[in-house]
């Protein structure tokens, strides 16, 4: 009698960065996203898929040429905090360039 086997199933932990097509273009060039508040803020915001919305909504609503990254948070390279943003979420916030071999996809998005 054989032993049934066992199948091990990873879960990959997406979280999202909405950002434009320049700024996706530029990091693919030099070979790690900054975005538009590392450098000012010290982090690069995300937010989980439950979140896009809202977010979307809030800061992209009038930017046109915009696109998700989806991000597997286990192989960004730099430390991501969980913080709240002062309205009862919590977002993730990546301390750090991005590393582009994060980013397991790219598309086109739409603020409706």
């Amino acid at each position: 009698m054989t032993s049934p086997k066992k199948t091990v199933q990873t879960v990959t932990k997406l979280i999202y960065h909405i950002a434009t097509q320049e700024e996706w273009d530029r990091a693919q060039e030099v070979g790690e996203y900054r975005g538009d508040t590392l450098d000012g803020e010290g982090f690069i915001h995300c937010s989980t898929a439950d979140q896009l919305d809202e977010v979307g909504e809030y800061l992209f609503k009038w930017v046109d040429d915009l696109v998700l990254l989806g991000i597997d948070e286990e192989l960004v390279v730099n430390e991501i905090k969980y913080e709240d943003a002062g309205n009862g979420e919590t977002y993730p916030h990546i301390y750090g360039p991005l590393n582009i071999d994060a980013i397991l996809s790219v598309k086109d998005y739409f603020v409706e």
